[in-house]
C-alpha cells in the first residue's frame, strides 16, 4: 500500500459537483493499493498514519498526531499511485491492485484509520475533484513495504 499524506487546514472532495467528503484541520490521505498488498499491509499502514505526528506542539515542534489536535482525515482512493513510467511516457498500471480487491482494501483502510480520528472519503472509482489547503506544506509518502 502506498499513501501520500498531507497536513491540511481543510480539504474537500467533490463528485459530480456534490461534496462527497469534507474536513477542516487534519490530513488528506491519497491511498493506492498494489497487486502484492495484503490486509496486513493495509492495517499496519492505517496504524502508522493514525499515529503519525506531523502537527506542531506548544513549542512549535512537529510532535502531535491529527487525533491529538482534534483533526480528521479525508481519504481518497487513487490507483495511479502505482503507475510506472520507467519504460514509457504513458503510465503502466500493471502493479495497481485490481478494482474489486482494491475497494475492499480501501474500506478496510478507512475502518482502521477511523479508530484514530474521524474519517471522510471520496467515492471509490469515481472521477473526483479534490481541493486542499495545505499547511506547511507537510507531505509524506508512506509505503507499506517500508514499515
Amino acid at each position: 500500500m502506498r499513501a501520500v499524506v498531507s497536513r491540511v487546514d481543510g480539504a474537500v472532495c467533490r463528485v459530480d459537483g456534490e461534496i462527497a467528503g469534507k474536513i477542516d484541520c487534519g490530513i488528506l490521505v491519497v491511498a493506492g493499493f498494489s497487486v502484492d498488498d495484503t490486509e496486513a499491509d493495509v492495517i499496519k499502514t492505517a496504524l502508522k498514519i493514525g499515529k503519525l505526528r506531523i502537527f506542531a506542539d506548544n513549542d512549535g515542534k512537529i510532535n502531535k498526531s491529527a487525533s491529538d489536535i482534534g483533526g480528521s482525515a479525508l481519504v481518497i482512493s487513487n490507483f495511479t499511485l502505482y503507475g510506472r513510467v520507467r519504460h514509457s511516457h504513458r503510465p503502466d498500471f500493471t502493479r495497481s491492485c485490481p478494482a474489486e480487491r482494491a475497494k475492499s482494501y480501501y474500506e478496510l483502510f478507512k475502518k482502521e484509520l477511523s479508530a484514530h480520528m474521524p474519517v471522510q472519503s471520496g467515492v471509490f472509482g469515481s472521477h473526483m475533484h479534490i481541493e486542499a489547503q495545505n499547511d506547511g506544506p507537510v507531505t509524506l509518502i508512506i509505503d507499506s513495504c517500508d514499515l
